[in-house]
């Protein structure tokens, strides 16, 4: 690996505001403090093809500089490398800046000079597949910890499909519970239905849902809603991003962004059947703007 992307950050400075240490301030916590807000930025992809204005939207969101580097994170794939070579070479034509691919695997995990890199960059990119596998592979690890500091730091997280789905707090992994078999579509409107696990929490009080229109996975947003009232439940479709700063969204890409909160008087009737008054529905598309809770 080329020395000069592994920074030196300040730990001393940094972990004792942000991070609990062991022995010395350069070990990092596997399950940072996150003050509020947070200087970074999220660019969450729905998956599908990457037109090369979203690239260049995806770009300008970073702010890169010339000594700024990318780093790749394939881990949600069964073909992380060539999951990263389809990336970096849609990156490659937006930006001059370099590429790394970081694929943590097994010790990985806790190697100090990759974790220091990771830490630094100014734009990281976690690649679709399965969010479940992603989550495995950092969840309780430095990966996760190092991750969350970028963004304190100003960097731009990024995501694809699995990717996207990452970002909430509360994880829809795509498993009906109330069905053992695997549906693109929930065929199934009912509470208990939705698989969740531990993601990012990159996002706070808000769940993420990928593919949106092109699969029609509102039953599977509205059974997410059912669990979690009040959050906002955001799908993103294919070839479609949502830039987040703060509070702010942003919709960028060739589709539209359903955005669903706010359903009244949920009751959970029987053999899980759901049933609610009102809700507040949104539907947005290219340059549209809209604030979370």
């Amino acid at each position: 690996m080329n020395s000069k992307i592994c920074l030196r950050i300040p730990y001393a400075l940094f972990f004792v505001a942000f991070f609990f240490v062991n022995q010395s301030f350069g070990q990092y916590k596997t399950k940072p403090v996150i003050p509020v807000l947070s200087k970074g930025s999220l660019f969450i992809i729905g998956g599908g093809d990457r037109s090369p204005e979203l690239i260049r939207s995806l770009i300008q969101t970073a702010n890169l500089r010339t000594t700024d580097y990318i780093i790749v994170l394939p881990m949600a794939t069964a073909e992380p490398e060539a999951s990263f070579e389809a990336i970096k070479t849609q990156l490659s034509a937006a930006a001059k800046n370099s590429i790394y691919n970081f694929n943590f695997e097994g010790e990985k995990v806790h190697d100090r000079k990759l974790l220091d890199s990771l830490a630094g960059a100014r734009l990281v990119f976690i690649t679709g597949g399965d969010q479940s596998r992603f989550m495995k592979a950092v969840l309780n690890t430095p990966v996760y910890a190092a991750i969350h500091q970028a963004y304190q730091n100003g960097a731009t997280i990024a995501g694809t499909s699995a990717g996207a789905a990452v970002m909430s707090k509360h994880m829809i992994t795509g498993n009906q519970l109330l069905d053992t078999n695997y549906r693109e579509t929930f065929n199934k409107l009912r509470a208990d239905n939705v698989e969740f696990e531990s993601g990012m929490g990159l996002l706070d009080s808000v769940i993420i849902d990928q593919h949106f229109i092109k699969r029609s996975r509102y039953n599977r947003l509205l059974s997410a809603l059912t669990a979690y009232p009040g959050y906002d439940c955001i799908g993103i479709d294919e070839g479609t991003a949502i830039i987040v700063r703060g509070k702010k969204i942003t919709v960028t890409g060739v589709s539209q962004v359903l955005r669903i909160a706010d359903p009244q008087n949920v009751k959970v009737r029987g053999n899980h059947l759901i049933t609610f008054d009102n809700l507040r529905f949104s539907l947005y598309a290219e340059g549209d703007q809209f604030n979370l809770k």
